[in-house]
């Protein structure tokens, strides 16, 4: 049943005319839990009050199908206004994005155009900058130009994704880039011709990763929700005595929330990953699709209008 739910929620997350439906008719229901509204004014505040609690951030602006290059030259605006309210605000805060919405289904100029502009405001700012991995098809890309642009700027990261065969590879094909990567399970439907189908293998490929990343001497930011992955991190850098410089946890904003208190309490770097934006859909049936226990607060949030 939860794996039927996690395909549904999956195909649904791509359906094109429910992402617009979403975009025309706003935040609703138990969206709200996993979206920090619909512009900046709205994120700035969530993040002031995830700063007071001792979180830092990562802030995402949503956006996804991006198929023109005007719409992937707005995106990439706004992104550059994210990072000037985060300087103006005072925000511990990051920036996450996708290049999907800077044009990478475009062009290739057209993706790193926008790149270097939102690079260059990022280092101006003092602001630093984490690509986020998409689905398979697109990996190979993403890497490509990360490389590239980590040759020019050091305030850039990217994501790796435990769930793919390929992972182990790619922490030793970047070592040599000395990069700040998080580590993630992964929320894209892959086939198993690319991809761990099984949970298990999954959990030691990114228990593999993790190890692999850190003793690396790069700083490891490992993105769970999992306490056998957490715990399993903690040991691992008490034995090896990594320094908390190195390394921090994230979580996804709206989940684990007091999970998130109690790993600042005991001493560690917790960032919060806070997307906001109108369309925030396919995001948003993306968590659902992770989680499915997570439909208890959508049903919650529907009861009570």
């Amino acid at each position: 049943m939860e794996q039927l739910l996690r395909n549904s929620f999956m195909f649904l997350s791509k359906n094109r005319m429910i992402t617009k439906l979403a975009k025309k008719y706003g935040l609703k229901f138990g969206a709200a839990r996993f979206v920090a509204g619909e512009n900046i004014e709205s994120a700035i505040k969530v993040i002031k009050d995830l700063n007071e609690k001792g979180l830092d951030v990562t802030l995402d602006y949503l956006g996804e199908f991006i198929k023109k290059e005007q719409e992937a030259n707005e995106m990439a605006d706004h992104c550059i206004q994210a990072i000037e309210a985060i300087s103006q605000n005072q925000l511990k805060s990051q920036l996450s994005l996708k290049l999907t919405s800077m044009g990478l289904d475009i062009s290739n100029e057209v993706v790193l155009n926008n790149m270097k502009r939102i690079l260059t405001a990022a280092k101006q700012y003092k602001v630093f900058v984490t690509i986020d991995m998409e689905d398979y098809s697109r990996c190979e890309k993403t890497l490509t130009l990360f490389k590239q642009l980590k040759k020019e700027f050091n305030n850039v990261g990217t994501v790796l994704q435990a769930y793919l065969y390929r992972t182990g590879r790619d922490i030793e094909e970047l070592k040599r880039f000395n990069p700040n990567l998080r580590l993630v399970k992964g929320a894209y439907k892959e086939s198993s011709k690319v991809a761990f189908p099984e949970k298990k293998a999954v959990d030691e490929n990114f228990k593999q990763i993790i190890k692999a990343h850190m003793l690396n001497g790069n700083f490891t930011a490992v993105a769970t929700h999992d306490d056998m992955i957490i715990n399993y991190t903690k040991r691992l850098v008490k034995i090896h005595k990594i320094p908390k410089e190195q390394y921090e946890f994230q979580m996804l904003y709206g989940i684990r929330p007091e999970k998130q208190l109690e790993l600042v309490k005991e001493g560690y770097r917790m960032r919060v990953y806070v997307p906001y934006g109108t369309d925030w859909y396919g995001y948003f049936m993306r968590r659902l699709a992770e989680r499915p226990a997570n439909v208890a607060f959508v049903l919650k949030g529907i009861l009570k209008k």
